[in-house]
Order: C-alpha cells, then sequence, then structure tokens
C-alpha cells in the first residue's frame, strides 16, 4: 500500500463524502462497507446484487451543501496492475489514481460451470454509478448466456470426448495405432483448447463456427492445411453425433460446413509425388545401387501400389507365412503403422490374395538371400525386418528416397507415398483394365483409385489425338473458299 494523501477522486452526486472524526457514517462510507465485504466474499446472490444496483442507480447522492467541501485522505493500492483507491465506491468499483475507475466482478458462467471475472480499468467514466451500472451489465451479460436455468448434468466436453474415444476403442472403430493417435491429438491439441470446459449440452453451433472463423486465419496464412481443419472438424462431429444420443440433444454441428478445399491442392503439376512411368526403371536401379536392402521393398512397392502399412508386416516364414513361395502367392491380410502393434486385417478390411509372377518372385528371393544377413533379422519371420528383426519404421524410406531422388535429378519432391500413386500411372500404361489394377492395390472405390491416378501431358496429348481422329473419320474437308461460294448461292 502507497499510503500517500492526495485530493479524492473528483466526482459527481453520487461520489463519496468526506466525514468529520466522530460523525455517523455516511452513505459512502456503507458503500465502502460493502465493498469490504465484496472482497472477502463474492457478491452475493443475484437478487441481492440487483437490489444493490437499483439502490444505489435511484440513489440521488448528497445534497448540494455536501459537495462544496469533497477531500478526504485517500489510500491508494497498486493491484491488477493499476493504482486504485483502496475503499471501493460502490461493491466492485474503485477510483483509480490516473482517473476514472477500476471495476471487477465474478459470477458463475452455467454454459461452463467455472467462475468469470469482469475485471476493467474505465477512465473515461466521471462518475461511480456508472462504472456500477457497466459492470452489472456486464456480468448480467455472463448469467444470460444459460439455455436454462438449472445447472447442467452433462459432462463438459473434455470429460465426454474420453467417454467417446473409450467407446470406440472398446467397439473396435479405432484399431490401428496411427489412428489412436490421431484421434487423441487432435482432440488434445485442438479440440479441449476450444471447447473442452464447455459443457456438452451448452456446444452451440455459434461457438463451432467462432472456432471455424479463427482457424480460417491460420489457412489463410498457410499454417494450416484446409484437410487438417476437415479432419479436426470430423473427429468433433464424431463426438456431437455420440452426444445428441446421449443426451437427446439438437445437433451443435447443424448449419456448420466443412472448410472449403477447391483452392488446395495435394498433388499438383509441379508436385505430382507420381514418377513418370519412363524414369520408374532408373529410380529402381539407382535404389538398388545406393540402398539394396530397401530396393524389393520398393520394387513391390511400385508394382503392386500397396499401401507400406501392408508391406511391412508380410512374413516370408512360418506357420502363417504371406508369402506361398512355392504357388507364387501373396496374401495382404495384416497392417502395421506404429510401434511392435499389427491389426490382424488390412486398412480398408479388404484380404487379398496376389499370384505373383517370376520377375516379382525373383527380386524377393534375391532380397531374402542376400539383404537379410544380419543374425536377428533371419530369425525373424518378416520379409522386410529391421536390422534389430522388428518392424522398419514409417520414415525407413524417407532418408533413401531423397537421395535416389537428387541422385537422377528429380525436379520435384518424391516421397514413399509416391508408389502408390506410381504404381496407378504405370498400370494405365500397361493398358490394364480399372477394375484389374484395384484388385492389386486394394482401392476401395473408382474415385479413390482416381484420387491417385496422375494423367501426364503426353498421355493427354495422345488421347486426344485418338478422339480427334475417331471424331474426323469419313468426314469429307471442304475448303474455306468453296464454304462461302456455297452460302452465296444458297442466299
Amino acid at each position: 500500500m502507497l499510503g500517500l494523501t492526495v485530493p479524492t477522486c473528483q466526482s459527481g452526486p453520487d461520489e463519496a463524502t468526506s466525514r468529520s472524526p466522530g460523525s455517523a457514517p455516511s452513505d459512502s462510507r456503507t458503500r465502502s462497507n460493502i465493498g469490504r465485504q465484496g472482497r472477502t466474499r463474492s457478491i452475493g446472490t443475484h437478487s441481492l446484487t440487483r437490489l444493490i444496483a437499483l439502490a444505489v442507480l435511484f440513489h440521488d447522492g448528497d445534497e448540494p451543501s455536501e459537495r462544496a467541501n469533497r477531500s478526504k485522505r485517500v489510500e491508494w493500492d497498486e493491484r491488477w496492475r493499476d493504482v486504485i483507491a483502496d475503499e471501493p465506491e460502490f461493491p466492485g468499483v474503485w477510483c483509480r489514481q490516473g482517473g476514472g475507475y477500476r471495476v471487477r466482478g465474478r459470477t458463475i458462467d452455467p454454459r461452463s460451470g467455472k467462475m468469470r471475472e469482469v475485471n476493467w480499468a474505465l477512465p473515461n467514466l466521471s462518475k461511480a454509478r456508472d462504472a456500477f451500472a457497466w459492470l452489472q451489465g456486464e456480468l448480467e451479460k455472463i448469467r444470460s448466456g444459460v439455455v436454462t436455468e438449472q445447472p447442467s448434468t452433462a459432462p463438459q466436453v473434455h470429460a465426454y470426448a474420453a467417454d467417446v474415444f473409450k467407446r470406440k476403442l472398446d467397439l473396435a472403430k479405432i484399431r490401428s495405432a496411427a489412428g489412436r493417435s490421431k484421434w487423441s491429438n487432435i482432440v488434445e491439441k485442438h479440440l479441449i483448447p476450444a471447447f473442452g470446459d464447455l459443457f456438452v449440452d451448452q456446444l452451440r453451433p455459434s461457438d463451432i463456427k467462432g472456432w471455424q472463423t479463427r482457424v480460417a486465419a491460420k489457412i489463410k496464412t498457410g499454417d494450416m492445411a484446409p484437410t487438417t481443419a476437415n479432419t479436426i472438424l470430423s473427429v468433433l462431429r464424431q463426438i456431437t453425433d455420440e452426444a445428441v444420443v446421449d443426451f437427446d440433444l439438437r445437433d451443435p454441428m447443424r448449419g456448420v460446413d466443412p472448410f472449403d478445399t477447391r483452392e488446395h491442392s495435394t498433388y499438383t503439376e509441379e508436385e505430382p509425388n507420381s514418377l513418370p512411368p519412363a524414369l520408374v526403371a532408373r529410380f529402381l536401379a539407382t535404389m538398388r545401387e545406393l540402398h539394396a536392402a530397401h530396393y524389393a521393398f520398393t520394387f513391390l512397392g511400385f508394382t503392386t501400389g500397396l499401401r507400406p502399412s501392408s508391406l511391412r508386416p508380410l512374413r516370408r516364414d512360418g506357420a502363417n507365412a504371406d508369402i506361398k513361395w512355392d504357388e507364387g502367392i501373396l496374401l495382404i491380410r495384416r497392417s502395421q503403422t506404429i510401434g511392435d502393434e499389427v491389426m490382424e486385417t488390412t486398412k480398408t478390411d479388404l484380404h487379398q490374395r496376389l499370384t505373383l509372377p517370376r520377375e516379382l518372385l525373383d527380386v524377393l528371393r534375391w532380397h531374402v538371400n542376400e539383404q537379410i544377413l544380419h543374425t536377428k533379422m533371419r530369425q525373424s519371420d518378416l520379409l522386410f525386418p529391421s536390422v534389430t528383426g522388428g518392424f522398419r519404421a514409417r520414415s525407413a524410406l524417407d532418408k533413401p528416397f531423397d537421395e535416389v531422388s537428387k541422385a537422377i535429378g528429380l525436379a520435384f519432391n518424391f516421397t514413399p507415398r509416391g508408389m502408390r500413386r506410381t504404381y496407378q500411372d504405370l498400370a494405365r500404361a500397361a493398358g490394364i483394365h480399372d477394375a484389374v489394377t484395384r484388385a492389386i492395390s486394394g482401392h476401395a472405390t473408382p474415385a479413390m483409385q482416381l484420387h491417385y491416378s496422375t494423367a501426364r501431358g503426353g498421355e493427354v496429348k495422345q488421347a486426344l489425338a485418338k478422339v480427334a481422329k475417331i471424331a474426323t473419320a469419313g468426314a469429307k474437308v471442304i475448303d474455306i473458299e468453296t464454304a462461302r461460294q456455297r452460302r452465296r448461292k444458297a442466299g
């Protein structure tokens, strides 16, 4: 406390008046006592606060004769990064040394069940009564946000999201380690900071649209892709869909549209993440030269279009071997994403049985005989074991792909995900029917197959030439001058 003697706050008719020693307490002193109670106890019930507000707002202030000699000793206090009078003028209203008033009040926000505080400096107000009225108005705004007067019995979003997550795990709706990691990261990093404290039945479309506005700013600056934002939105939608059923709510996602992705392209002409068929042989040859241990994996990825998560858990040996060497059969029935955990199915629940040609079998036999050299690798049943005998990491191909791309002078970034895209282009160049192409790669729909395809300029040019030839076949060509003469005669 500074304890300086300074002139009192200059005020209007409703401000505190001076009092001679020993005289009876004035109305302003009574209001100060109320203020002290407000500091030790939060402002009381809504009805009591409103009674005080009415009493203050309709109080006419001091008599004119008492306004002339308005001065008193004021004890100043440093609070809330401000310098204010030690005693409040009204409950929650303090005179500021720099002019105006500091107001502070707290009330329960029924939408979150938490105490919310209003704490503002109002330097431009000259009357404590006006500051008090402003404070009560702000507190009332918080209180009036309720849908019903009864407190919510639904859980808060952060707790309910955890319940929904557990339910999905129990029902095997999220099975892979990567899926669990993605779901929990989205909830923890995006949904809880935005909505975690709200009760589920208090979540409204306006809350979600307000969040979308903030995310849209990130998309505009390039800090987030709209596809990523839509993934976050889809997880929120799964949570709200469960809440609608569990608590018989109106859907808070009604009227909430996904983010616009029309101007966002994952793959572009400059960055197709797909090798032209003419470069595939060179890429594979360089991979075998620089990173022979990854050659067979890459070769199988290019020629089948299978996901790396389906290739990593393939077993070359044992009672449940996935490759039948004598029959030339490859079984695709497992998936591995993170760590040592394996799903006994694929991402799309599609189990495939592929009959391999001699060229593929020869590459795989070479890999087993020449590249599985360490003792722990030999002890493993895996077709593509790491040097420790376990699963290869998801990032195992990142560095080899980068080095090979630079070695062949590739002008764009090419990642392991591009093997699946390149396969589609190779199959199309080979004239393989779409149904057969999907049967090999495991694409569930023609739309997804199209998404992974890249029609290049040369291929398009040849196609247009064929169409043009068919369109003009058998048509008699008439020169322009002859056509003009015919029109003149007809006219």
